[in-house]
């Protein structure tokens, strides 16, 4: 995959970067999804996060991450559906928002390691942007177990 990371905090450590960038690349062989996926990660502060938090979802509070997942349908624009593939073009699945803030704070009142709250972040948002959701318990029932056989696959065990 193609991951760009972008820390506007200019303060994550490089291994907290390489964390993210492993769990996520472990995430997509998961899922199948094509070597040149592209997607982001961008880190902000709680007060960043709790700002778009406001602005996208009318929630006044920060957050652990926020996806916005890039739904295109080339039909809509009269490609065809298999675009893509056709003109060997990667396709971007989104982008996550993420307060390392928050997840140290959710990894204290969870009392597991920040690493384990961070790569819980990750696929949690991951999840999102490759169309899984946990707001009706037949999604959920999907998306949570899911979320916990990556991580522990990967050695993010509660």
């Amino acid at each position: 995959m193609d991951i760009q990371i972008i820390d506007e905090t200019k303060i994550v450590p490089e291994a907290q970067i390489k964390l993210v960038e492993d769990v996520l690349e472990f995430a997509g062989q998961k899922l199948e999804l094509a070597e040149d996926t592209e997607m982001s990660v961008t880190f902000v502060t709680n007060e960043r996060i709790r700002q778009i938090n406001q602005e996208y979802r009318n929630t006044d509070r920060a957050t652990d991450v926020i996806s916005f997942a890039i739904e295109e349908d080339p039909e809509e624009e009269g490609l065809p559906a298999n675009f893509e593939e056709l003109f060997d073009i990667p396709k971007n699945i989104g982008d996550l928002f993420v307060s390392l803030e928050k997840a140290a704070e959710q990894a204290e009142t969870y009392g597991h390691s920040f690493e384990r709250e961070l790569g819980y972040t990750m696929v949690h948002g991951f999840l999102h942007l490759n169309g899984y959701d946990h707001i009706h318990t037949e999604d959920e029932v999907k998306m949570i177990p899911l979320q916990e056989t990556i991580l522990d696959e990967f050695g993010l065990k509660r």
